[in-house]
């Protein structure tokens, strides 16, 4: 029971406590209220109480108990006061006594401000900001009851820093409603975190891209735009001065990175390439390097102030600055950057000075430039005499952030004109400003929605945010002109409207080139070796008509009718054939249109092709049919000695068809058409910004390779053949072709020269002199060297015999000779039995004298013993003189001598 009784206890002393509480509560208020004659408490209690009712609605809405150390809020007639523990009282004509003097509540902002580091924007930001609080805080129509107050740190723009320094702001009394990060590494930092403890976060100068995530970075607004706003600018200066090639070099962090994505984008949209991407973390020497190597000449480059100034020593040193070159930076440097003097750099000054001439850079619009008075009854002149007065006669230009000076003191004002914003809703839920807390979610949309519907005229501008928290602004394009930056123009992005001054000066005549401006020049024929190669071919066509002409005229004579003289007539006109493709070789742009080329290609083709099928082949058949009739066994000799002329030509034209199919199974598959080949860039004499591209036109195909293997390798198995059958016939002589012997040491010299012309054209194809002189030459050289060793010699015994006469004639003059061949072949066939049979009579002689000396020694011996019988038995086998005539021999007694 005791734990019970206790409990009851407990219980009963809560009540009388809460009863006697209230009833003093109640006894104050109503002493307060006739006190203030008629004055009603309006403001609604913070922990609860209890409403009285009974007085007149025109007095009071509400009456509530509070606890005894708050404030209590009073109404009379319509004016509402905020009053401490001196009220003051209300008059009968429905105003206010004095109001007492009292402390307002103050309202914490956790700021990091960069005095040092890679932008050391606090120099000059905190002052600004510092001012802008100063004189929200003596306004009276902006949070009268409200007080804010700056607590900063110095970030060193440097993420780790401010890691440390987050942690302090956050863990450390008071509770900070919002957080001012400066640059955009430790934004990023700062913004990831903050959703996490409710709070708002307004940057006055981070510009990275990434921050523009409103899934990763819910509260973060900025009064600083994004650094994607420089990319339309950058890109409709491109495309104004016709710049189709940059390349970019930044620092490696996430705000660089992010812009040049965004940057990459933009640029490939407008047709713009990004040829070279370089980047570094602390050394920008191999960066620089590459640029210089990969002849880079418009070149965007991001990164920080301090970088750059390493940037620009290697540039320098390098020479990547000049009239050749522009640089593309990014404006919110201090005025003098590359003045300053840094030990992390060898170069001088003016070394720095001179390197930096001439770039451009794109800054957005930090400070109005109308006059206008906004939300702080400032002009933006004014603002900056101000600022000016509270930095003690610093120089801007030495002074870090001083660009961005009016986005912090606009931060500042967006903030208090936010917070001013919520009081009111704030009131309508019962919530008042000083109770956030890093738990109360309603507070921190209270101020979100204000922030994200603010409008109003600050000192850097028209400020609004987009729906990812970014400021929208111009840009202001400068060029650094002398050791100073001039304004050159404005862009504004959201209409696409550049507004340029036209003062724009660069070191050489003009803006330059996005690249070493390259002149294509075509590789073209000499043309005195043209015309020389094609008179020689002229002449050699002409030639080759003579010695048409001449066959075709003395077809009938014997001498001409044993040569073939179609094949021969063949072998004129495929020799014109060849030289004719002379003509189409040494062609090239320089005569016909581009259009037209793969025509040429195609007559070189066809005209070589089917030239050195008929000329050669008409000789190989030649040399082929006298190798098999003269070098075949007696039997088979005989039966193809008589081969028919037909048979000869039908050798001909199954080489000329296998070469016309082969042709044209190539051009149907795998068609000529016309390749350009270029060579290694040239650069001119003179100090000219070009260089040369040589070009060079080839006749070629997919497979070219492929088809000119076929080609070559049944071309060069039909010379090998023919050298070797012209080798082996060599000795051998013949009426049926009587001038196999020419035809051998034509195929000798066509053979030679071929099997050494192709592989070297094929060497020196990139050489268009060279290799249409081997080429044309062997041609001329091959088809001179048939001609005169084929139809000279005709000619020279035509002329000098005087065998002009027709087959008639020559019958009349022989006088019962052989009038065909058949008799002729006869005739010689019986001298060369004849020539045999004396050979065997003259071995026969010799074997009968050695006879006849042993039968005189056996008769001597004999004559000793029976002499008689011995002379009449021998006697009648000599005749008188003892030798044996040759009209005494018989077919008979031969055979006898042969036993």
């Amino acid at each position: 029971m005791a734990p019970y009784f206790h409990s009851a206890l407990h219980l009963i002393r809560a009540l009388w406590t809460l009863v006697k509480n209230s009833a003093l509560h109640l006894i104050r208020a109503l002493w307060t209220l006739v006190k203030s004659r008629g004055c009603a408490i309006i403001r609604p209690p913070r922990d609860g109480g209890i409403r009285y009712r009974g007085l007149t609605q025109e007095q009071i809405r509400s009456v509530h108990v509070l606890p005894l150390d708050y404030e209590i809020e009073y109404i009379c007639r319509g004016n509402r006061v905020i009053i401490g523990p001196n009220v003051r009282k209300c008059l009968p004509n429905g105003t206010w006594t004095d109001l007492t003097q009292r402390s307002k509540k103050k309202l914490y902002i956790g700021a990091l401000f960069p005095m040092s580091g890679g932008w050391p924007g606090g120099q000059a930001c905190l002052p600004s900001a510092q001012m802008a609080l100063d004189l929200v805080n003596k306004r009276t129509d902006i949070l009268p009851e409200y007080e804010l107050e700056l607590i900063h740190y110095d970030s060193m723009c440097d993420p780790g820093e401010a890691t440390k320094l987050l942690y302090d702001l956050l863990y450390t009394e008071p509770i900070k409603m919002v957080l001012m990060p400066g640059c955009s590494s430790v934004s990023t930092l700062v913004a990831e975190a903050a959703r996490m403890w409710n709070l708002i976060v307004l940057s006055y100068g981070s510009s990275s891209p990434a921050l523009s995530n409103r899934q990763r970075f819910p509260t973060f607004f900025r009064t600083h735009p994004s650094a994607t706003l420089h990319n339309p600018t950058r890109v409709q200066l491109f495309q104004k001065w016709k710049w189709t090639k940059i390349a970019t070099i930044q620092q490696t962090t996430e705000v660089f990175t992010s812009t040049l994505d965004d940057l990459e984008a933009r640029t490939k949209e407008a047709g713009i390439e990004i040829s070279v991407r370089q980047s570094f973390l602390t050394d920008p020497a191999p960066a620089v390097k590459n640029l210089k190597r990969q002849d880079a000449r418009i070149i965007v480059g991001l990164f920080y102030e301090t970088e750059a100034r390493k940037v620009f020593c290697e540039v320098y040193k390098e020479k990547l600055y000049g009239k050749k070159y522009v640089w593309f930076l990014i404006g919110w440097y201090a005025d003098n950057w590359f003045k300053i003097k840094d030990p992390s750099i060898n170069c001088t000054v003016e070394q720095m000075t001179e390197a930096v001439e001439g770039h451009v850079t794109t800054e957005i619009v930090m400070l109005n430039p109308e006059t206008v008075r906004g939300a702080s009854n400032l002009t933006s002149q004014e603002f900056l005499n101000q600022l000016m007065s509270k930095l003690g006669g610093k120089n801007p230009e030495e002074t870090g952030g001083f660009q961005e000076a009016p986005l912090a003191y606009d931060a500042v004002w967006a903030l208090a004109l936010a917070l001013n914003k919520t009081v009111g809703p704030l009131k309508a839920k019962g919530r008042r400003l000083e109770d956030f807390n890093y738990n109360n979610r309603d507070i921190t949309a209270e101020i979100y929605r204000a922030l994200n519907t603010s409008s109003f005229e600050g000192v850097s501008g028209h400020v609004v945010f987009d729906a990812q928290g970014s400021r929208m602004a111009w840009t202001l394009i400068e060029q650094l002109q002398g050791g100073s930056y001039k304004k050159i123009g404005y862009f504004d992005s959201t209409k696409g409207n550049l507004s340029w001054y036209g003062n724009d000066r660069w070191i050489g005549p003009g803006p330059p080139a996005d690249q070493t401006v390259v002149i294509e020049e075509f590789r073209f024929l000499s043309q005195k070796l043209f015309v020389s190669v094609s008179v020689f071919a002229g002449l050699g066509i002409l030639l080759g008509i003579v010695c048409l002409t001449f066959n075709i005229y003395n077809s009938n004579v014997r001498y001409i009718q044993n040569s073939q003289p179609y094949l021969n007539n063949m072998t004129a006109v495929g020799c014109m054939m060849a030289l004719a493709a002379v003509f189409p070789l040494g062609l090239d742009g320089h005569h016909v249109h581009r259009k037209q080329f793969p025509v040429v290609c195609q007559f070189r083709l066809w005209l070589l092709g089917l030239g050195f099928s008929l000329a050669y082949g008409s000789m190989f058949t030649k040399i082929w049919w006298v190798h098999t009739v003269f070098t075949k066994k007696d039997d088979k000799k005989e039966k193809r000695k008589h081969l028919e002329p037909w048979k000869l030509y039908a050798t001909v034209g199954v080489l000329l068809v296998i070469d016309v199919l082969s042709l044209m199974i190539w051009q149907i598959v795998d068609p000529l058409h016309i390749t350009v080949e270029k060579f290694v860039r040239e650069a001119p004499k003179g100090d000219l910004d070009v260089l040369i591209q040589p070009l060079l036109e080839h006749c070629s195909s997919d497979k070219m390779n492929t088809w000119l293997g076929v080609v070559y390798g049944y071309k060069g198995l039909l010379l090998l053949l023919g050298i070797f059958l012209a080798y082996e016939t060599k000795s051998i002589s013949t009426e049926k072709i009587n001038d196999h012997r020419a035809v051998g040491m034509a195929i000798y010299n066509v053979s030679v020269l071929c099997m050494i012309t192709a592989p070297v054209t094929m060497i020196l194809s990139s050489q268009q002199d060279a290799s249409f002189a081997f080429a044309s030459l062997a041609i001329v050289f091959s088809v001179y060297i048939t001609l005169v060793v084929l139809f000279v010699p005709k000619m020279r015994r035509l002329i000098t015999r005087g065998e002009w006469q027709s087959d008639t004639q020559e019958t009349v003059k022989t006088q019962g000779s052989s009038t065909n061949n058949n008799d002729e072949e006869k005739s010689r066939q019986l001298e060369r039995e004849n020539k045999e049979l004396q050979k065997i009579i003259q071995e026969k002689e010799e074997r009968v004298s050695e006879l006849r000396n042993q039968l005189v020694e056996r008769q001597a011996l004999r004559s000793r013993r029976r002499p008689s019988t011995v002379n009449q038995n021998h006697t009648p086998l000599l005749p008188p003189d003892g030798k044996i005539s040759r009209n005494n021999c018989h077919t008979s007694r031969l055979q006898l001598l042969y036993k």
